[in-house]
């Protein structure tokens, strides 16, 4: 049974830094790349980053507002996937997903991740 779980979220100032990370089960974790979203209240579910199969030999940040702070990092031996978020601002507030893509490729497409976790919320007050 595949299982994402997602951890680390919560309530931050802004200004803070978050670290958010998601354990992995169930599948072949090197075969997969590994992709971030987030939900805000009534908006869409927006791609932030994405590390490939190679073991961040390839990431991308994808959503403009948190293009420049933001990094991913993977750890094949844990079946772990990190995400670090500085300078945070309430616009940061929503739900974080990690998701698990075939091919081992990113994309900024959730149509492209057979695997989702159950997400974990990011409170950001100012």
């Amino acid at each position: 049974q595949v299982k994402l779980v997602e951890s680390g979220g919560g309530l931050f100032q802004a200004g803070e830094s978050l670290r958010l990370s998601c354990s992995v089960a169930g599948l072949r974790f090197r075969e997969f790349a590994m992709g971030w979203f987030r939900q805000a209240p009534g908006k869409e579910r927006e791609a932030i980053s994405c590390i490939d199969y190679r073991s961040s030999r390839t990431t991308a940040a994808y959503a403009a507002p948190v293009k420049d702070r933001v990094a991913v990092s993977r750890d094949s031996a844990q079946w772990t996937v990190s995400l670090q978020m500085r300078s945070l601002t309430p616009e940061d507030t929503g739900i974080y997903y990690c998701a698990a893509a075939r091919g081992g490729y990113c994309s900024e497409s959730p149509t492209e991740y057979a695997f989702w976790g159950q997400g974990t919320q990011v409170t950001v007050s100012s």
